[in-house]
């Protein structure tokens, strides 16, 4: 009997292991946050279509229905939208406000992944209200910040660590994305490349699954069907590959143009003397009057889009588009309306692309395809300019539109428009609003708070100290008996003359040197960099940094070189620590 059972014990034991292995636990859990994002994304598609209901009566794209419409609905109802979505993030959470994927690189970089749990539910309410009385912006961020949410919280829900909790962010940064654009692949990039920033099996893996996952609920909710409807389109000739690259250059700069002119929107009113909460609804009446000339720019904008991709829009439109939506969108998210820069990306991109590809047809009639199909390639493009992630943006077209014969094209103009746009801009859309609030992403500090910390409040004020006369025999001794990492070498009147590290007395440690009488004013570096009491702790990483040392002499102000103490890089960091944990308890 007990040979019989002996198998399947062994496979008990078996199966038993592999559920309690973290790694297919961690599987599981991707799966959940893929169900639930996916879930997330049908929500917000209906409560978004229920927004725009309650104050147009109309769910539909506004071309479809601006013929009717009463002219001073587009002056008002965007400001009333602005005014309720101010008090949804003011009483909700801060975090709403905006376009959602920097607040999710903050949180992934200086909070360890932690999301406040309320976040999903005021992001999904606040956009819908914003995109639904007409702000002009996208579905993608709201949907990241939300599948970011929903990440966060059952990470935090089942304890997993800290580099765990940051992979359980992007699982759900991937989820929204895929299930936003039936785009599983890019989906799956966007998480990795832009956010989470690890392709290794451990992250790779749970981030397929949920957006896999994701993707799978979409689409038995909206079918399988690309997001754009295209005619067919094909390379006419060999040489037009020549043009793509000044394809590339414009897109570009058009990126650059929304970058600046958002940030610009955002600084301009930020230094308004009125309630934060009011700001969206002053951006509402100034997006109102855009929306009174140029009412293609209402909301996503995707009617207008496909009208682009299939050429029916004139030249000089599509070029006044372009200006029409950055400023549309700048007046929106740069007022503090809450949704996302992807969809007005690809807008900008789809008219900026047009308008070239109709100029390309004025100049070499017969030579080069329509302008539609310049118009799907520039989409990608400024994409790829604005986010900086010129494979994320190749793959989401390609998974938008299903058209494979454009993916050359494509990539040829995506590199060209990221290596344009970076060469003017120092980061990407994201990154650069992050840094607007001395958030370094890539050192993982932020940096206002060590602006405010002081090289005085931390300093250890009994530093080693010899004389320059000291002897070699000495100064070993020394470094054994104090156990210090330098030592400080004063002159005759006690002012700092050099520093000495274990490492600097290694090329001195043979019988010549002992025997010649090698003293430490020999040995030691001379004038080594110092900071003062008064100095940031900020300034203070940057000379270590620069420099490649883990300590620095504090002197005196004003020149003295009279040493006071010394800072080691590890009470820094712990000074760093200490002030973000003291912030998060009040913020809570």
């Amino acid at each position: 009997m007990n040979e019989l059972l002996r198998p399947c014990r062994n496979v008990f034991v078996t199966f038993r292991k592999i559920c309690l292995d973290r790694r297919v636990f961690n599987l599981f859990l991707a799966i959940a946050i893929g169900t639930l994002s996916g879930l997330g994304a049908v929500l917000f598609h209906h409560i978004l279509q229920g927004a725009q209901y309650a104050f147009y009566q109309e769910s539909g794209d506004i071309l479809g229905f601006y013929g009717g419409l009463a002219r001073w609905k587009l002056f008002l109802l965007p400001a009333l939208g602005g005014l309720i979505v101010g008090i949804i993030v003011r009483y909700g959470a801060s975090e709403a406000k905006g376009h959602g994927v920097p607040e999710v690189m903050s949180a992934l970089t200086l909070k360890g992944g932690r999301i406040r749990k309320r976040v999903a539910l005021v992001k999904i309410i606040a956009s819908a209200v914003c995109i639904g009385s007409g702000g002009s912006s996208g579905r993608e961020g709201p949907m990241v910040q939300i599948g970011s949410s929903v990440g966060s919280t059952l990470g935090q829900l089942f304890r997993v660590p800290v580099m765990e909790q940051r992979t359980m962010v992007g699982c759900g940064a991937a989820a929204g994305i895929a299930a936003t654009f039936n785009a599983p692949i890019a989906g799956t990039l966007f998480a990795l490349e832009i956010l989470v920033g690890d392709f290794g099996l451990s992250s790779f893996s749970p981030v397929v699954l949920s957006s896999v996952t994701a993707t799978a609920i979409s689409r038995a909710y909206w079918g399988d069907l690309p997001t754009f409807n295209l005619p067919l389109y094909e390379i006419h000739s060999f040489w037009e590959y020549g043009i793509y690259p000044f394809l590339g250059i414009l897109a570009g700069l058009a990126a650059v143009l929304f970058i600046s002119v958002l940030y610009a929107s955002e600084d301009f009113f930020e230094r308004l003397a009125l309630p934060d909460w009011t700001k969206p609804g002053l951006g509402g009446l100034l997006l109102g009057s855009v929306l009174f000339f140029f009412p293609h720019v209402f909301g996503v904008g995707y009617g207008s889009m496909n009208l682009a991709l299939h050429g029916r829009l004139p030249g000089l439109m599509l070029l006044a588009l372009v200006f029409a939506k950055v400023i549309a969108t700048s007046c929106t998210l740069g007022s503090g309306g809450s949704g996302g820069i992807f969809a007005p990306s690809l807008f900008i991109g789809a008219m900026t692309g047009g308008f070239f590809g109709w100029l390309a047809m004025l100049l070499f009639p017969g030579y080069v395809a329509p302008s539609g199909a310049y118009a799907l390639v520039g989409m990608g493009a400024v994409v790829a300019g604005t986010t900086q992630a010129p494979i994320t943006a190749i793959l989401i077209l390609f998974e938008m539109t299903g058209d494979y014969k454009i993916i050359l094209p494509m990539m040829i103009t995506c590199i060209i428009a990221t290596l344009t746009a970076s060469a003017i801009k120092s980061g990407s859309i994201y990154t650069l609003k992050l840094k607007k609030r001395g958030i370094d992403i890539s050192g993982g500090l932020e940096q206002n708070i060590l602006r405010t910390l002081r090289v005085g409040s931390f300093m250890y004020k009994g530093p080693a100290t010899i004389p320059e006369d000291m002897l070699l025999i000495d100064i070993i001794q020394t470094f054994r008996s104090d156990d210090a990492s330098y030592l400080h070498v004063l002159d005759d009147k006690g002012l700092l003359a050099g520093i000495i590290s274990f490492r600097d007395i290694r090329p001195y440690m043979n019988e010549e040197c002992f025997g010649k009488g090698t003293t430490a004013g020999k040995i030691c570096t001379k004038a080594p960099v110092t900071v003062t009491p008064q100095d940031s702790i900020q300034s203070a990483l940057a000379i270590m940094g620069q420099h490649g040392i883990s300590q620095l002499p504090v002197v005196e102000s004003g020149g003295t070189r009279r040493l006071l103490g010394t800072l080691p890089q590890r009470d820094v960091l712990a000074a760093y620590d200490k002030a973000v944990l003291k912030r998060e308890i009040q913020e809570s």
